[in-house]
């Protein structure tokens, strides 16, 4: 049994001007720290494959395990307690009107409720703090400014550490280096690097920047009209080019 088991899954939407096959039967086996970089064109199904594993809408046929637990039936926020994302966007994934200490504690706290009620304690300041300074960004001294207000990559960098200060079972990256400058972009994927190897992370890594794809995780998939057409592990991995994976996108 393989630690995550994707079996067989299909979306389909539907609207007035027709319907559409987003994903078609897209079975894949993931093993325990596996990282997995996914690429694929415009409207290959990437994000809608990490929105059916978050959640975000029900599937119309197959099923998901995290661990042997099936998860397929769970709301997006029974969900959250296996299952932790970075998008595009760090707005998406943090409110920008609250403090950097209060987004950390509502990542830290993600599976309780009245998640603020109880204000946040020394304990839990000190570990923001150090995760904060373990950017070198001078973020530890920056905890009561409000989220809003910092650079794209500043907020980039505090939504990673969001979504692992709980270690989950699956860590979702939705194209999230792809806002930022060429600088940034490197800090926040050696960040990504460095906490998924630390803590044993088994991670899903959108990208459209196949030098990234071909550089990191230890898996690649490539989709295409929702499915997968090529799934390779680290030995084919090293030696694919990027001229090789856009020969697949035709």
């Amino acid at each position: 049994m393989s630690f995550i088991e994707i079996n067989h899954i299909e979306k389909t939407f539907y609207s007035n001007a027709g319907d559409y096959k987003a994903l078609q039967d897209i079975t894949l086996h993931i093993e325990e720290s596996d990282f997995i970089t996914i690429v694929g064109g415009n409207g290959a199904g990437k994000s809608t494959f990490l929105n059916a594993l978050a959640g975000s809408f029900d599937i119309d046929k197959g099923d998901i395990k995290i661990n042997g637990t099936s998860i397929t039936t769970l709301s997006e926020y029974e969900r959250a307690k296996y299952i932790s994302r970075v998008f595009q966007n760090a707005l998406h994934g943090t409110a920008p009107r609250m403090t950097v200490c209060e987004n950390m504690a509502l990542a830290y706290r993600k599976d309780q409720k009245r998640r603020l009620k109880k204000g946040i304690t020394p304990k839990e300041k000190s570990l923001f703090i150090e995760q904060l300074a373990s950017l070198e960004l001078g973020l530890e001294t920056r905890l009561n400014t409000e989220m809003g207000l910092l650079s794209g990559g500043q907020r980039q960098a505090i939504a990673l550490l969001m979504a692992t200060l709980k270690k989950p079972s699956l860590l979702l990256l939705d194209e999230h280096t792809s806002a930022l400058d060429p600088k940034m972009q490197q800090m926040v994927m050696k960040l990504t690097q460095q906490k998924i190897k630390e803590n044993h992370m088994t991670a899903l890594m959108i990208t459209h920047n196949i030098n990234d794809a071909l550089t990191y995780g230890n898996r690649l998939i490539v989709l295409k009209n929702g499915q997968i057409i090529k799934d390779v592990k680290q030995e084919e991995k090293n030696k694919l080019t990027v001229t090789d994976i856009y020969a697949l996108y035709d």
